[in-house]
């Protein structure tokens, strides 16, 4: 890692430590997490992938996350760098969704990236891992969320290592590890 590099991950990293004590809420809210309506009729269905939504209210969430798991998942937050006990697994398995169970990456797929959370260059399934333009934090970055139930996983960014050049930069929180 080149100077630079280090010095913009650093102060990213110290503006994100700083900032996640701050709930940003976009503007404007699609989709069905905040329409009730649309929320039930979507309960169980599969989307075009094959993939079984997972929909629940936020007290149900609640009851079966951590209150920091849910901060990440459920509304965004993100975790400080360097605090997860996943950035230090190197044993082959799976990372699964926190929430919903779901597989998203590979052991095999894991780098140390130096920023402070865990890393991957690939999910395990394009079709397990959502991405949606996010405009936080004054800046344009790409979201990643779990397929299944939208939980908020980390962003992509695109300085990674071959073979895919991705960096899908993941709150430790938002994911557990299953041996395998």
């Amino acid at each position: 890692m080149n100077r630079r590099t280090f010095l913009i991950s650093a102060a990213t990293a110290g503006t994100v430590a700083a900032l996640s004590k701050f709930a940003f809420v976009p503007a404007v809210t699609q989709g069905s997490r905040h329409n009730p309506l649309k929320r039930e009729a979507d309960k169980n269905s599969t989307s075009s992938k094959g993939i079984t939504k997972v929909s629940k209210t936020n007290e149900e969430w609640k009851q079966i996350l951590t209150p920091e798991q849910y901060s990440v998942t459920r509304e965004k937050g993100t975790e400080r760098p360097f605090s997860s006990p996943l950035n230090e697994i190197h044993e082959h398995g799976v990372f699964k969704c926190v929430a919903c169970d779901l597989p998203l990456f590979s052991s095999d797929a894991k780098f140390d990236s130096g920023t402070g959370w865990p890393s991957f260059y690939e999910p395990i399934a394009k079709e397990n891992v959502r991405e949606e333009v996010d405009n936080s934090l004054w800046m344009t970055r790409t979201e990643a969320l779990c397929a299944r139930c939208d939980a908020h996983l980390g962003h992509v960014f695109d300085d990674g290592p071959k073979p895919t050049g991705l960096r899908y930069c993941m709150n430790g929180v938002a994911l557990k590890f299953e041996k395998g």
